[in-house]
């Protein structure tokens, strides 16, 4: 009788392990050929899952299609060039000035054209206006472009 349950015991242990590389090779391979290869090696006793575990795909295929949205979706979101807002991190469109939200200076615009500058600009591209330095608020007191030094003689 211990002999007929041992066996009966190997026999259930050996079926779900075969069951189980079924299962997990569904999971993995796209290929209903290769699945079903992967279970007959799963049933040869106690070797075949062995076998099947080292040269099982390392990643199941939802995981590979999730990674492939995240990419496509990266890439959607870098070829819109969406500009945010640094403060407040709303969106903003390239042409305004000041952000909508937080009323943040974003670009300063041309005193000629109105047109909106990037900071580094020294020229207006539009109208070929030189740019003015820009006034930056430091609490109540506001400062321009630092001061030049006078040589005294």
């Amino acid at each position: 009788m211990i002999r007929n349950l041992t066996l009966f015991v190997v026999a259930v242990f050996w079926l779900s392990i075969a069951f189980w590389v079924y299962k997990d090779a569904r999971r993995r391979i796209e290929d209903p050929w290769l699945v079903g290869m992967a279970t007959l090696l799963g049933l040869v006793p106690f070797v075949g899952p062995i076998i099947y575990m080292l040269f099982r795909s390392p990643e199941y295929l939802e995981d590979v299609r999730e990674r492939e949205l995240e990419i496509k979706a990266m890439e959607e979101r870098l070829s819109r060039r969406e500009l945010h807002c640094p403060v407040c991190r709303a969106e903003v469109d390239p042409s305004f000035l000041v952000c909508p939200v937080c009323t943040t200076r974003l670009r300063q615009s041309c005193r000629n054209c109105k047109a909106p500058l990037e900071a580094l600009w020294q020229v207006c591209p539009y109208c070929e206006t030189p740019v003015e330095p820009v006034a930056v608020e430091l609490g109540e007191t506001q400062a321009l472009a630092p001061p030049r030094r006078e040589r005294h003689a």
